[in-house]
């Protein structure tokens, strides 16, 4: 006969071993979720890289990121610190990350919601408004998305007071389009007050202003308008953005005619003024293009200098004289030096673009020296001259040379080989003395050679990074609507910064900027198509993880 209390005692050990088994899986769990690791991700747009960002990452020692996204096979996970993933298919995907510091565990999970990126126009890519004024640009409203501008705000619209690239993120996802705003500034038109110029006389009216296109009453579109017969000159003005400005001014000729000149147009050399005084008799009034009033002025720097001479309180003459100053000083070639065999020097002499003569008959501004003697220059640049000489001598020594800083990709073996070291003892930083050294990690790597004559040092940075962040940019794309190819936009694996494009035409006008490389071309230039062309690409970025700074130039062909 079965006792009655060893179902219950049964019971309560299973209970106890369920409870234990729970506490002992669950431990680790607990112990992972001591703190929570937040971060980031800079897209949600279908196709585009999604790069995930710890913004404090201090104290991690190492990660693991789980995309969520099983068909990409081996893609789906990352132990890299800063990962990406790529997602093919829209949808909302998990997105789990796994932090290790002091040996604990700390597990972090979000959602990330891939959409398709929205085709909208936000209006004409260029836009220039005038100084003061403002517009609104709007995103298309779709019911429950969120928004995200350039300026962190959230609205549907924005209000354009600042001159940047405006562009806005569709739930999460960044819209192709952007619209590069320009200011112009109010200009100030003055054409001066009505004059009275003696018979003869020419005067040119100037109402340059920064972007403007203009109209006299003469039918002349330039900025300027020279002036021979007496009438009223009016000039109409069309800051671009801003509203019209206008101004005239009367001007009559009479009397007999002056003869009147500040002479030819002149060159100031280094540390030169020019004093300008005219001899006019018959002069009453005297205004220069300093605004000053004497009969004299003094110049020391590059100008058009204007003077406007009342003659017997009767009529006025004017003359136009352009001072060219030489901004460059004097050759100074140096010292008197003593350099080792093996190496050279370059005496550089610098005074522009001018005429040189040195000892041998040479005539150009710089001269190497490849053996001792003494060296002679003499340079002139109109009418300003200047001569040095320097004495070299030679003596026999070493001059070690590692070659140029290096950048390698990873786990690669790059060999030292010296050059300019032969017939002399050498050290490499370690103190070993082997004629080529291996270098398989980045520092800095130095070697010394000396001899008799003396030492010599030098050094290079051998630096490594992952050479998949190079960014790509295809030579051809078809800007036609059809969904496929549309745009041109780099393609990259690692996080950049201080990114900007710059596409210009074959007559060297610029048709596209911007300083996002999320931002592509559309090959419209004012809201059209441009022609099937070539045009030339110039970027420059930072490789966020290496700090490097890259400068490419490349073309792109427009097909239809």
């Amino acid at each position: 006969m079965r006792s009655p209390v060893k179902r219950p005692l049964l019971s309560l050990i299973l209970l106890l071993l369920v409870t234990v088994t729970c506490v002992l899986i669950s431990a680790p769990a607990k112990a992972g979720n001591v703190r929570a690791t937040i971060f980031t991700t800079s897209s949600t747009c279908l196709n585009d890289t999604v790069f995930y960002v710890i913004p404090a990452p201090a104290g991690i020692d190492s990660v693991k990121w789980y995309f969520g996204d099983p068909v990409s096979a081996e893609k789906d996970s990352s132990i890299a610190l800063r990962a990406f993933h790529v997602y093919k298919n829209t949808g909302t995907y998990t997105n789990t990350l796994i932090t290790w510091r002091n040996g604990i565990a700390d597990t972090t999970i979000q959602t990330i919601t891939i959409v398709t990126p929205v085709i909208w126009d936000l209006g004409p890519q260029d836009t220039t408004l005038c100084e003061g004024n403002t517009m609104i640009l709007n995103a298309p409203v779709i019911p429950g998305a969120t928004y995200l501008w350039q300026d962190s705000s959230t609205a549907t619209s924005i209000l354009v007071d600042t001159s940047v690239t405006y562009k806005v993120k569709i739930n999460g996802c960044l819209i192709p389009d952007s619209v590069n705003v320009f200011y112009t500034p109010i200009p100030t038109i003055d054409l001066g007050p009505d004059l009275i110029l003696c018979t003869g006389e020419q005067i040119a009216l100037d109402a340059t202003a920064q972007n403007c296109t203009y109209e006299w009453n003469t039918g002349n579109t330039e900025p300027t308008q020279d002036v021979r017969t007496t009438g009223t000159y009016q000039v109409r003005v069309f800051p671009e953005g801003c509203a019209e400005i206008d101004d005239e001014i009367n001007i009559t000729f009479r009397g007999a005619p002056y003869p009147f000149s500040l002479g030819p147009d002149t060159l100031l050399c280094p540390g030169e003024t020019i004093t300008l005084a005219p001899v006019v008799p018959e002069a009453t009034a005297w205004l220069w293009s300093d605004r000053s009033t004497r009969p004299t002025i003094s110049v020391n720097y590059e100008a058009n200098i204007w003077a406007l001479v009342e003659i017997n309180n009767y009529c006025s003459v004017v003359d136009t004289i352009f001072v060219n100053f030489n901004r460059l000083r004097n050759i100074d070639l140096g010292n008197d030096t003593t350099i080792c065999k093996g190496s050279f020097l370059v005496l550089d002499a610098n005074f522009g673009n001018g005429q040189y003569l040195w000892q041998d008959q040479s005539d150009q501004a710089t001269y190497y020296v490849t053996k001792s003697g003494k060296y002679y220059v003499h340079a002139q640049i109109g009418r300003c001259e200047s001569t040095d000489t320097i004495q070299v001598a030679y003596n026999d020594t070493l001059r070690v040379n590692l070659g140029p800083d290096t950048l390698l990709c990873k786990n690669e073996i790059y060999q030292l080989r010296p050059t300019g070291a032969g017939g002399g003892l050498f050290k490499w930083q370690d103190s070993t003395s082997v004629p080529v050294f291996t270098v398989s990690q980045p520092g800095i790597y130095s070697m010394m050679a000396y001899n008799a004559c003396g030492k010599t040092v030098d050094s290079v940075v051998v630096r490594y990074h992952d050479c998949a962040c190079t960014v790509h940019f295809p030579t051809a794309f078809t800007p036609n609507g059809d969904g496929r190819n549309d745009y041109f936009r780099p393609i990259y694996r690692c996080p950049i910064q201080q990114y900007t494009l710059s596409i210009y035409n074959r007559w060297g006008e610029r048709v596209f900027f911007t300083t996002d490389p999320q931002i592509g071309w559309t090959g419209r230039v004012y809201g059209k198509l441009v022609d099937l062309a070539t045009y030339v690409w110039i970027v420059d970025y930072k490789e966020v993880d290496t700090g490097i700074a890259v400068h490419k130039t490349g073309t792109i062909t427009v097909i239809y």
